[in-house]
């Protein structure tokens, strides 16, 4: 496994696995997104040198994800194109909260092979996720780095608890949790073996421990436009700090304030594209939703 970084140098910090297109129908425009993707670019913004791995389309889907990737500076050399379409996920909003509608995951699904095992030692610490199609070779990963896994509401699932030994630090959302079952969670997690534990709560805030400490963040202030992306900016900014050896403190403020940046617009973090015209006047309405087209990032994406 690769020494980590010493405290003070940027993090080099890896997203492996999903990636969507995020269609809102309503508004004629997709969005470049998925767990692992997110991570990356957050990681990116907040100072990380990252990368992507993981399998696109060879449609225009996949472009606007290569696409965005690139232009927020995140590392693609190892993302595979495959013939047939990039996974998408249709999203409608109720109130600001999203709502999935429905999704395919076209060539998304991969396994690393053992090149690219191999390869793992050369990051501070890899990211995956519940939907990313690589539980079954965490152990595997976390041999070669350390490892950050996001199960979203997924804990209960028969494999979950097996993966806790193996994790550098494990993400729950637990809005529906109150706080002392959230805490209880992470103390689960800390005492199968994981080093760090962190729960997003939504407005009530997250919570990390080491299972020795405890820190509690209260949420940022937002203007909510669309929540999606928001868990995976706090995540993303987290991880740059804990793989560089960081003050967890700081990390989780700053790490709040990119989630409530990431609510106040739509998308995971910008660079929208223009969905297939649906009907008369679509394309302009396409154009005007996405401002200035795949090359342009979120409002928020200057503040990095």
């Amino acid at each position: 496994m690769g020494a980590p970084e010493p405290p003070g140098a940027p993090a080099r910090v890896l997203g492996i696995g999903d990636n969507v297109v995020d269609r809102y129908p309503d508004l004629g425009v997709m969005y470049p997104g998925g767990n692992a993707v997110n991570v990356a670019v957050y990681a990116r913004r907040a100072g990380a040198a990252s990368g992507y791995w993981g399998v696109t389309g060879d449609d225009p889907a996949g472009a606007v994800v290569r696409g965005a990737l690139a232009a927020e500076g995140v590392d693609t050399r190892r993302v595979r194109t495959a013939p047939g379409p990039n996974a998408w996920a249709e999203v409608g909003l109720v109130g600001g909260d999203r709502v999935f509608k429905g999704s395919d995951d076209g060539v998304s699904e991969f396994a690393l092979d053992e090149d690219e095992l191999a390869q793992l030692s050369a990051w501070d610490v890899a990211h995956t996720a519940y939907s990313g199609s690589l539980v079954d070779q965490v152990p595997r990963l976390a041999a070669r780095t350390r490892v950050s896994f996001d199960f979203s509401h997924h804990w209960r699932e028969p494999w979950a608890a097996g993966l806790y030994p193996h994790l550098f630090l494990a993400a729950f959302s637990a809005s529906q949790l109150d706080q002392d079952a959230a805490a209880g969670l992470l103390e689960d997690a800390v005492r199968r073996g994981t080093r760090w534990a962190l729960a997003t709560r939504g407005g009530a805030g997250a919570l990390l421990t080491d299972g020795v400490s405890w820190w509690r963040q209260p949420a940022a202030p937002a203007r909510t436009v669309d929540t999606l992306g928001a868990g995976d900016a706090f995540i993303g900014t987290l991880l740059a700090a804990l793989a560089a050896g960081g003050d967890p403190g700081p990390a989780l403020a700053r790490a709040a304030r990119a989630a409530a940046l990431a609510c106040t617009a739509h998308g995971g973090f910008g660079h929208g594209a223009p969905l297939a015209a649906q009907g008369p006047g679509a394309p302009e309405v396409a154009r005007a939703a996405a401002g200035e087209g795949p090359s342009a990032g979120r409002p928020h994406g200057k503040d990095r």
